[in-house]
């Protein structure tokens, strides 16, 4: 069983930064992959941005949030980060560390692919 709680979130001013992170305890597969996911009150939840231990070069990132968010791990392994900066109104939501038992490849951002997910941190952006 795998056990997440994620932290860093809170209120700040367009145009501000927050790190969030992802405390992982338990244990991983061999293969994995974690991700960030967000959702606001009356809409689905939505993926951010993710990585997995392998298979991948690159990691994927919402559209929206291209060259303003960058997701990365820990050494250990033991901790997701997710750093936002030049943050919008938009980015209002709660978000979510999850993760798979396996490599999700092409579908890194989607929802259905992850097994374990933490209770989440509010990050609210004000104009």
């Amino acid at each position: 069983q795998v056990q997440l709680v994620e932290s860093g979130g809170g209120s700040v001013q367009a145009g501000g930064s927050l790190t969030l992170s992802c405390e992982v305890s338990g244990n991983t597969t061999r293969r994995y992959s974690m991700g960030w996911f967000r959702q606001t009150p009356g809409k689905e939840r939505e993926g951010v941005a993710a990585l997995q231990n392998g298979g991948l070069r690159n990691w994927p990132y919402a559209d929206s949030v291209k060259g303003r968010f960058t997701v990365s791990q820990s050494d250990n392994k033991k901790t997701l980060f997710l750093q936002m900066s030049s943050l919008k109104p938009e980015d209002t939501a709660m978000y979510y560390c999850a993760v798979s038992r396996t490599w999700l490849m092409g579908a890194l951002l989607t929802v259905a692919g992850y097994h374990y997910w933490g209770q989440g941190t509010q990050v609210t952006v004000s104009s």
